[in-house]
């Protein structure tokens, strides 16, 4: 079981942090919203592709500590592996949900990625505030090692 890791600092279009609140700041205090990969986990002997075949579960929070309701829109992901192959998976929502996080909520999911070794895995969700403002929060990295047998 790995720690867990947050990044507190929130991406607004071209990577500027917004004053009104809705983005983090930078200090101690998470601020905005920020995600935080609370556990990922190695799954022995799960069933996956002859390429793929290691499985690792993630556990994530996604936190609305701005003073605005934000909706989770979507997601990119980019895992790249101990060769430096990476591969990007995006999509809608997350786990089929498109969450509503008024302030102060918090939305806990759980997933996982299919890997052939050592690799990272990293990205961000894309949102929109209430007033229809885009917003883009990093999703921090975390390795996903398999355990030597």
């Amino acid at each position: 079981m790995k720690a867990a890791r947050a990044t507190k600092i929130g991406l607004v279009g071209g990577g500027e942090e917004e004053e009104n609140g809705i983005m983090a700041t930078k200090g101690n205090a998470p601020k905005g919203l920020w995600v935080s990969v609370d556990r990922v986990e190695y799954v022995p002997g799960a069933s996956g592709p002859p390429d793929r075949p290691h499985q690792f579960v993630y556990y994530i929070t996604i936190h609305n500590d701005s003073p605005h309701a934000v909706t989770v829109t979507g997601r990119k992901w980019i895992v790249k592996n101990a060769q430096g192959h990476r591969t990007v998976i995006e999509g809608d929502g997350v786990v089929g949900q498109f969450p509503r996080l008024t302030p102060g909520d918090q939305f806990h999911y759980n997933s996982y990625h299919l890997v052939d070794s050592d690799s990272e895995a990293e990205g961000a969700y894309m949102a929109k505030d209430e007033k229809g403002n885009a917003l883009v929060v990093r999703i921090p990295a975390f390795e996903l090692t398999i355990p030597i047998a």
